[in-house]
């Protein structure tokens, strides 16, 4: 690994655990981690393949998400590997991928399956400030990604679902413990949590509580 994928990987650590700690801390932020996905995008689909497992985990949650979702957001979505896996997954579903670097989303727009072209949209977006509506996506998935709890709580309907995953377990550069997760959705009414494991991919999947 070079020096300057060091720095990069120990720099998304310290954005990570700054604004888990501290919401507000973002726009310290936001505008080097952009553009620091934006100069990784061409490389990203190499970075992927030297760990070809890095959806299973993921895809054992997914297994586990029933009924069927029809309408799922992935965050942070790169270049589109997780929203593909998941519009495979749910052959009915509307699903968009979002991210904060445009580079990834050109990536993701070109490398999108033309099958799933009817139902799987890709759009630039800030996490911490989603422009969707309340209670719109039956399941947010995050792949190795900041989440922003209060935008979560906010974008998942009654009964929806939040799955996080990252890719190397705890040696993520992104990455978020699963005691901190639960604790944080548990707050905003998330429960039914379950972890997953396959390979160095974790996962943790927690479900709202739905509408009495």
């Amino acid at each position: 690994m070079s020096v300057l994928e060091t720095v990069g990987r120990k720099f998304a650590r310290l954005a990570t655990n700054a604004v888990v700690r501290r919401p507000a801390l973002w726009r310290v932020f936001r505008g080097a981690l952009r553009r620091q996905f934006d100069a990784l995008a061409g490389s990203w689909e190499q970075i992927l393949a030297a760990n070809p497992r890095h959806l299973d985990a993921l895809k054992q949650a997914l297994d586990e998400i029933g009924p069927p979702p029809q309408r799922v957001l992935d965050l942070g979505t790169g270049t589109g590997a997780a929203a593909i896996a998941v519009a495979r997954m749910f052959p009915d579903a509307e699903v968009v991928g979002a991210d904060l670097a445009p580079a990834m989303i050109d990536e993701a727009r070109r490398k999108a399956p033309p099958e799933l072209a009817d139902r799987l949209r890709f759009e630039v977006a800030d996490a911490a400030r989603l422009p969707y509506e309340d209670g719109e996506f039956e399941l947010v998935s995050l792949a190795n990604m900041i989440p922003f709890f209060d935008e979560l709580a906010r974008v998942v309907a009654p009964g929806g679902f939040v799955l996080s995953t990252f890719s190397r377990g705890a040696q993520t550069p992104i990455y978020v413990p699963f005691e901190t997760i639960r604790r944080e959705l548990g707050a905003r009414g998330f429960g039914q949590f379950a972890e997953f494991t396959a390979g160095d991919a974790t996962s943790l999947l927690a479900r709202k509580t739905p509408d009495p």
